[in-house]
C-alpha cells in the first residue's frame, strides 16, 4: 500500500499521535478550533499528509508540529513521538510559558498550613459570610 493509498483522518492520527486521549476529545478540540492547519481552522475528518504543519491548542500549551508519518493505530509514546516533528520555535515559547506559569504560581503567597477555627472565622467575618 502506497502513501497515497493510506488515508488517515486528522482525529484519528492526532489520538495515535498522543495529543489527545480518546479519538473523541480530539474530534472535539478540532471542531472547537484547537487545531489549525497553516493558520486556518480544519475539521475532523480532513486527511493527514506528510509535511502538513498543524497548530494544537492543548489547554495551556501550544503545539507547532510537522507530519513525518502516518499511523491510525495508537501505539507506545516513542513510536508516537516518529509521527511529527516540533519546531524549535514551538518548543522554545513552550519552555518560555511554562517558566512564566511557574514564577507565577511562586509569586503567589502560601499559607504553610490550613487556618484553624479562630483564623476562620476572621476571614469569615472579612469577607461578609456568616
Amino acid at each position: 500500500m502506497n502513501a497515497d493509498e493510506h488515508r488517515v483522518r486528522l482525529d484519528k492520527w492526532l489520538w495515535a499521535a498522543r495529543f489527545f486521549k480518546t479519538r473523541a476529545l480530539a474530534g472535539e478540540a478540532v471542531s472547537g478550533g484547537k487545531v489549525h492547519l497553516q493558520g486556518h481552522r480544519i475539521k475532523p475528518s480532513r486527511s493527514v499528509k506528510i509535511d502538513d504543519c498543524f497548530e494544537i491548542q492543548r489547554g495551556y500549551e501550544r503545539f507547532e508540529i510537522i507530519v513525518t508519518a502516518i499511523s491510525d493505530r495508537r501505539g507506545s509514546a516513542s513510536e508516537a513521538r516518529t509521527l511529527y516533528r516540533e519546531t524549535e520555535a514551538s518548543v522554545a515559547r513552550r519552555a518560555a510559558e511554562a517558566e512564566k506559569r511557574k514564577l507565577a504560581m511562586l509569586a503567589r503567597p502560601r499559607s504553610s498550613t490550613r487556618p484553624d477555627k479562630k483564623q476562620r472565622r476572621k476571614i469569615h467575618r472579612f469577607i461578609g459570610k456568616s
